[in-house]
């Protein structure tokens, strides 16, 4: 029987292996399917979807039921896409590779059911390149599902039919940005593409495409299944659903929990993550990876929530927090992860090439002893110039997140390597 609280982590085994067509079927696997094929018309999936509150798992927080509604359907533009973004490399995140290695039926479900509200004839899962384990096991789902009917001409004896393809990133950062991972499937240079056209317009090929998160559409089956009602009552606040939360660092268990919408910090922290190390001390955290705003320990009763960790100063992202203590320095850390947005650039726009690595440049040398008081002017100056609306895809303004909010309440840290002071 389905475990009706964590949908999305029902079937996830302690022993680490995964979940085979047989166990996922008897938690109720594929019946999502079955009643979206037989109940549902293609449209009524997408408001079922919509209706549900569901919004999008990889950071953004789109509704993805909204964004499913914007695929023209009635204008013979065939054939459309479907792309699981399963291109999973942000630091500190590791909630997908999860529900990739353990419960690849999840997904698969998953992307059926969103192709049939989208009239999709070939869908993709886009995959991290170093996730070896994820690629075997979702490979051994897909024969599975095929030998079992679920995917391929007429699914299920209906009238719809679906390919799935599994393909393995190049290992690039970018292809998780969802232009430049159609451009990589096309087999061109991971470059983002100019918005607009929107992909669901002009997306893969020219066609129409939707690109969902790997959590995302792990959800859809269960909303399908269960019913609207039944996935709005399991958050404790505005948005709807479950969601998997993460704590990497100094914590007691650092790991991967799947807990109610609305779930405050403080609860994930110290409840499920064991509060702090003993010896150490919460001086801040990014709650959602590595490219949002740092909170501090006065925040923690803030629930996970996107509009309220916005209105905070930061975002949900991901959901998967690093957390920042007292013996770790705030600019080293900070180096450490723009050191790997700079790597990560695929070049393709000024601020992002040049402004990134000068970032790490100017970070280095007062880590080194050769900082200057206006560095940190300059530092500022980057971030607003590399925000949002000034580089050709989010990855700078993602990466000037934890400076910007490094350079605001752990001023005193980069001050005190200028001076001689030393640092952490």
């Amino acid at each position: 029987m389905e475990n009706m609280h964590r949908p999305l982590t029902q079937n996830i085994r302690p022993d680490r292996l995964f979940a085979t067509l047989a166990d996922y079927e008897s938690t109720g696997g594929y019946q999502g399917l079955r009643r979206a094929l037989s109940e549902l018309q293609p449209k009524e999936v997408q408001q079922w979807v919509k209706d549900s509150g569901l919004r999008g798992r990889g950071g953004a927080g789109f509704s993805t039921g909204l964004k499913w509604s914007l695929v023209p359907m009635d204008d013979g533009r065939r054939p459309r896409y479907l792309i699981a973004n399963g291109d999973e490399m942000e630091p500190g995140t590791f909630k997908d590779r999860l529900l990739l290695e353990r419960d690849p039926h999840q997904l698969i479900e998953g992307v059926i059911i969103a192709s049939y509200a989208i009239q999709a004839s070939v869908a993709y899962i886009f995959l991290r390149a170093e996730y070896h384990l994820a690629a075997r096991r979702i490979e051994h789902a897909l024969q599975e599902a095929r030998a079992k009917g679920y995917l391929g001409g007429r699914v299920l004896n209906s009238d719809f039919s679906l390919e799935i393809h599994l393909h393995t990133s190049a290992g690039r950062y970018i292809c998780g940005e969802e232009t430049a991972l159609i451009n990589s499937l096309e087999g061109k240079r991971a470059h983002p593409r100019t918005k607009p056209p929107f992909s669901v317009i002009s997306g893969l090929w020219g066609k129409p495409t939707v690109v969902n998160n790997i959590e995302t559409l792990c959800n859809v089956p269960h909303i399908i299944r269960n019913g609207i009602d039944w996935y709005k009552g399991l958050s404790r606040g505005v948005d709807h659903g479950t969601k998997l939360f993460g704590a990497s660092g100094r914590v007691k268990r650092p790991g991967l929990w799947e807990l109610p919408m609305g779930t405050p910090i403080r609860e994930i922290l110290e409840d499920h993550a064991g509060g702090m190390q003993d010896g150490f001390k919460l001086r801040g955290l990014l709650p959602g990876g590595a490219s949002t705003d740092f909170l501090l320990p006065e925040q923690l009763d803030l629930p996970m929530e996107y509009d309220a960790v916005m209105k905070a100063g930061s975002r949900m992202g991901t959901g998967t927090m690093i957390i920042l203590d007292d013996r770790t320095c705030p600019v080293k850390m900070v180096l450490n992860l723009e050191q790997f947005f700079a790597q990560e650039s695929c070049g393709w726009c000024t601020p992002c090439r040049d402004g990134l690595p000068w970032t790490v440049t100017l970070l280095q040398d007062i880590i080194d002893g050769r900082g200057r008081p206006e560095d940190l002017d300059t530092l500022s100056r980057h971030t607003r110039m590399m925000g949002p609306g000034n580089t050709f895809c989010a990855l700078a303004p993602g990466a000037m997140e934890p400076l910007q909010s490094a350079l605001k309440f752990f001023r005193a840290d980069f001050e005190r390597y200028i001076t001689g002071a030393g640092g952490g």
